[in-house]
C-alpha cells in the first residue's frame, strides 16, 4: 500500500522553479497552501470502494472507533475515507494524548456491494508507531515546544510554509505530526513502550519521561523529518534558507533527542500522492541526519 509516510519524490520536468509543465502536473499538482488532501488516491485503488465507504460512512465511523478502543485503548475521530483495492483506508486522529494521526482499513466486498464492518485491520506497525510517537511527544512536551516555537518563527521571518493541518488530518497518517515535522520511533525500546501503554493507557507524562530516561534511548532510533515549502509558487527552494535551517538545528539546545532530517521543497505538491519532494528539493538526510542526544 502506498502510504503517506513515503519519502518518494515526484518527478517534474521543470525543476528550476517548480512550474507545472506537463499534463499530469497541470491536473494534479497544486500549491501546498491549497492542499487539503482532496484528490488523494492510493495505488491500485478502485473507485467503487471509496463510493461504498461514503455511502456507509456513519456505520464505518462507529465501527472504526470501536476498533481503536478495543485494540489500542484509544479514542479516535474519523477525518476521511479513501478507497483502496479491497477496502477503504479510514484516516483518524486520536482524542487527547497521546496525540497522533493514523489509519485503519475496512474490508469492502465490491461484488456484493457490502462493507465488512467486522473486518478492520491496520498495516503492520503503523498504529504502534503512531502511538509511540505521541507518547514520546507527551514525555518531552517542553522540548517539543522549543522546536515548535523555532519553526513557527522561521515561517514568520522567511518565505516558507508547512503543510496545512487539514491535509495531515485527511491523508497523511504520519503519527504524531505538526505542519512542519513528524516522529518515527524505531527499535525495541518503543516496542516495549507500546506494551506498557496497552496495560496502562492513562500513563502520565512523568512516568513516560522516567521510562525514556531509564531506557537511555538511542537518538538515532527517533527519526524526526522537518519539511518546509517555499511560500511563493514560482520560486525554487532557497539554499540560504535551507542552510540556516540546517545550521540552526545542528547548534540548537533544548530540543528533543532524535535524528533530524531537513527538507525544503518548492511550493507545489502532488495532490494524488500527498508528496512535495522533487528533483529540486534540498535535503539533509540519511546518512547525514542531524543527531541530537
Amino acid at each position: 500500500m502506498d502510504n503517506s509516510t513515503s519519502k518518494e519524490k515526484v518527478e517534474v520536468k521543470k525543476t528550476s522553479t517548480g512550474n507545472k509543465e506537463n499534463a499530469y502536473e497541470i491536473e494534479n499538482v497544486v500549491r501546498v497552501q491549497n492542499y487539503t488532501g482532496e484528490g488523494y488516491k492510493l495505488r491500485d485503488s478502485r473507485p467503487e470502494t471509496g463510493q461504498l465507504a461514503e455511502e456507509n460512512r456513519e456505520e464505518i465511523e462507529e465501527a472504526v472507533q470501536q476498533f481503536f478502543l478495543k485494540k489500542y485503548k484509544t479514542e479516535v475521530i474519523v477525518h476521511n475515507m479513501v478507497g483502496a483495492v479491497d477496502g477503504a483506508s479510514v484516516f483518524v486522529e486520536s482524542v487527547g494524548e497521546p496525540h497522533f494521526y493514523t489509519f485503519a482499513i475496512v474490508g469492502i466486498d465490491v461484488k456484493n456491494e457490502t462493507v465488512e464492518l467486522d473486518n478492520f485491520w491496520s498495516q503492520e506497525g503503523q498504529v504502534e508507531y503512531a502511538i509511540n510517537g505521541g507518547l514520546y511527544a507527551m514525555a518531552f512536551e517542553e522540548e517539543f515546544l522549543v522546536l515548535d516555537e523555532y519553526l513557527e518563527r522561521m515561517t514568520k521571518e522567511y518565505p516558507i510554509v508547512g503543510i496545512p493541518i487539514e491535509a495531515i488530518e485527511n491523508v497523511k497518517a504520519t503519527g504524531f505530526a505538526t505542519s512542519y515535522y513528524s516522529i518515527t520511533p524505531l527499535g525495541d525500546v518503543f516496542k516495549q513502550l507500546f506494551e506498557v501503554y496497552l496495560k496502562n493507557p492513562d500513563i502520565t507524562k512523568q512516568e513516560l519521561k522516567s521510562y525514556f530516561i531509564e531506557k537511555n534511548i538511542n537518538p538515532e532510533r527517533l527519526v524526526i523529518p522537518i519539511e518546509f515549502y517555499m511560500e511563493d509558487e514560482n520560486i525554487k527552494p532557497d539554499k540560504e534558507i535551507f542552510d540556516k535551517l540546517v545550521a540552526d538545528i545542528e547548534k540548537m539546545k533544548g530540543i528533543p533527542q532524535g535524528a533530524y532530517s531537513i527538507y525544503l521543497n518548492d511550493n507545489l505538491i502532488d495532490k494524488r500522492r500527498g508528496i512535495g519532494m522533487k528533483d529540486n528539493t534540498l535535503e539533509r538526510t540519511t546518512p547525514n541526519k542531524i543527531v541530537k542526544d
